[in-house]
């Protein structure tokens, strides 16, 4: 069970989405064919945001079962296995960097279609497309920073309301835009 880390939020930069590239070039050549996508999500996703300095990714795979039998390809790129870890239908990991210690990435493995996925994607896309909204969350994160400097998990839940709550509302936007674009096809994908 990998332990709360103290809370360290840094202005937001491009390595981390040159990271997360890394990282999908390397999921993909071991997962192949049992992966469908890899997405870049939470506030590392979000341009203009202070965040933790870990990308969070969710790989969207066909098969849980064929990705546990793939254990051993994702652990040979460093990542630690954590099972579900309190998630139901996830494969959690993480990827520690090999010279501080510091956590880098974490993987939310989910399989294609999962609820899950929709609700990740949504509050990333609503938060780029609404910057006022953003601002919001950052400062929430301080918030919830300065309250609990060196215990993530606290951190993560004393934040957990405002989350919830803007999920809905970009479930409702995002299922908007696509019935926008289904309704009128002439408008473009934005997607």
């Amino acid at each position: 069970m990998p332990q709360p880390m103290p809370v360290e939020l840094q202005p937001h930069s491009q390595e981390w989405t040159r990271l997360a590239e890394i990282e999908r070039g390397r999921l993909s050549d071991v997962l192949r064919t049992n992966l469908v996508a890899v997405h870049h999500i939470g506030s590392t996703a979000i341009p203009g945001i202070c965040a933790k300095p870990v990308v969070d990714l969710i790989p969207e795979v066909l098969s849980l079962s064929r990705l546990d039998d793939e254990r051993q390809q994702v652990c040979s790129l460093g990542y630690q296995w954590w099972g579900e870890h309190g998630l139901t239908g996830r494969r959690y990991c993480t990827l520690d960097d090999r010279g501080t210690g510091k956590r880098r990435v974490q993987l939310h493995c989910f399989v294609r279609g999962d609820a899950h996925i929709e609700r990740h994607l949504a509050f990333r896309d609503y938060l780029r497309a609404h910057p006022e909204i953003a601002g919001e969350y950052e400062a929430v994160k301080i918030h919830a920073r300065d309250l609990h400097p060196n215990d993530s998990s606290a951190y993560a839940d004393e934040k957990s309301t405002w989350v919830s709550t803007i999920e809905l509302l970009a479930l409702e936007w995002t299922r908007s835009q696509a019935s926008l674009h289904t309704n009128n096809p002439g408008r473009g994908n934005r997607w």
